[in-house]
């Protein structure tokens, strides 16, 4: 039996809502181990700014480890 913990993480980029979601899941494997499924939950733009940049929110699940 496995056990998933389940995470919201943000990604930004200027260029695009995919490459904000690739931006956010690498730098999720980073410090995550056994990253199982990312889901979009959620795009926006951020206007703030002199450029428009895409941020994509993802809920991403990886697994617990039992050792």
């Amino acid at each position: 039996m496995s056990v998933y913990k389940v995470v919201e993480i943000v990604g930004t980029s200027t260029s695009s809502w995919e490459d904000a979601a690739v931006q956010a899941v690498n730098t999720a494997k980073e410090t995550l181990r056994d990253l199982r499924v990312a889901e979009v939950v959620e795009q926006d733009l951020d206007l703030a700014g002199d450029d428009v940049v895409f941020r994509t929110k993802l809920s991403i699940s990886f697994k617990y480890q039992t050792d």
